[in-house]
């Protein structure tokens, strides 16, 4: 192929195309009219010799090969959007910038403050836009539109940058006057009536199922692993709440350990290890191809994982926990 007649421009309309998977919406995006998109796609599919999208029930479908190009045509697009921006040098501390953060509530209540202290003395004039999972699409992300999610993932595109923050374990609380206070096995455990809370991945929720205890998250996998099944009484997608609930006598509230620290003053309530297993789970922050090599983007990567080795270090400071065994 002669790539001097090839039209660069293709590129950027195939990976609208291919993102939208709808010709009318993707010319919209590009501000072309539709027979121009009609015309572009029939361009797209002489040059790569494959039809790339074709009708079916659920509208246009990426054939294997449009599939196969999509993060590959990220990739250029990224590359040649560093090659053409000016090269400027960030300075953190007089730039007004305004990051956008999708984060989960545990990232949010465990990460975030130590993030904005941080950011106080290294760029007092930046501006943090936090917003929930239910806020943001990865279609937002892919689109540079939100800088960074950072969270539990289920699963998360390919074609997206993404670095492990650090692991965290499970812990209970309960109230210092709960029946299973001093007995904190598996069989008490089971008696209590429990508090669930979660809320992963990126998009609108959806109220939970308590039937379909293999969908409510990893310490009910885990219970289900054991043949056994908890009582849970309150459902919630805020990990203060739990924290405060677990103050009733009769409820157990089972958490990320760095969350259920954060009670350790109070007198009314204990923290336990679970009494039985449950796989510990990561943090991970997230990015789209299109943002990694920005200089300002590249600075706010590194001082999150900064802030989150400092955390951590701090931890292993006065638990005798090695930093290596939550960080990598």
């Amino acid at each position: 192929m002669n790539l001097q007649r090839v039209d660069l421009n293709l590129l950027v309309h195939l990976d609208v195309l291919l993102r939208e998977k709808n010709v009318t919406r993707a010319a919209e995006q590009l501000g072309i009219t539709q027979p121009a998109m009609s015309n572009i796609l029939r361009r797209l599919r002489k040059l790569f010799n494959d039809p790339l999208l074709v009708r079916s029930s659920e509208g246009m479908t990426p054939t294997e090969r449009a599939l196969e190009l999509q993060p590959r045509i990220r990739e250029v697009l990224a590359d040649l959007t560093q090659v053409l921006e000016p090269r400027t040098e960030f300075r953190p501390y007089s730039t007004s910038r305004v990051f956008r953060i999708m984060t989960s509530d545990y990232a949010e209540a465990t990460l975030v403050p130590k993030l904005v202290k941080a950011l106080r003395s290294e760029a007092p004039n930046v501006i943090l836009d936090f917003l929930t999972p239910s806020d943001v699409s990865y279609r937002d992300m892919e689109q540079g539109r939100v800088d960074l999610a950072i969270n539990r993932f289920n699963e998360i595109p390919q074609s997206f940058h993404q670095v492990l923050v650090w692991r965290d374990t499970f812990s209970c609380l309960l109230s210092a006057d709960s029946p299973y206070a001093n007995r904190f096995n598996l069989k008490n455990y089971l008696k209590g009536q429990h508090v669930w809370v979660s809320k992963t991945g990126m998009g609108v929720g959806f109220g939970v199922n308590p039937e379909k205890s293999g969908g409510l998250g990893s310490i009910d996998q885990a219970l289900q692993r054991l043949g056994q099944k908890r009582k849970i009484s309150v459902f919630t997608r805020h990990y203060q709440m739990p924290a405060m609930l677990a103050a009733n006598k009769d409820l157990i509230a089972t958490l990320p350990t760095r969350v259920a620290r954060m009670q350790t003053n109070n007198t009314s309530i204990i923290m336990k290890e679970p009494p039985f297993f449950i796989p510990e789970f990561e943090l991970t922050m997230a990015w789209s191809p299109l943002l990694q090599h920005h200089p300002a983007h590249r600075w706010l990567r590194q001082l999150i994982m900064h802030v989150a080795r400092q955390v951590v270090a701090d931890e292993e400071e006065h638990q005798d926990i090695p930093v290596i065994n939550h960080l990598f």
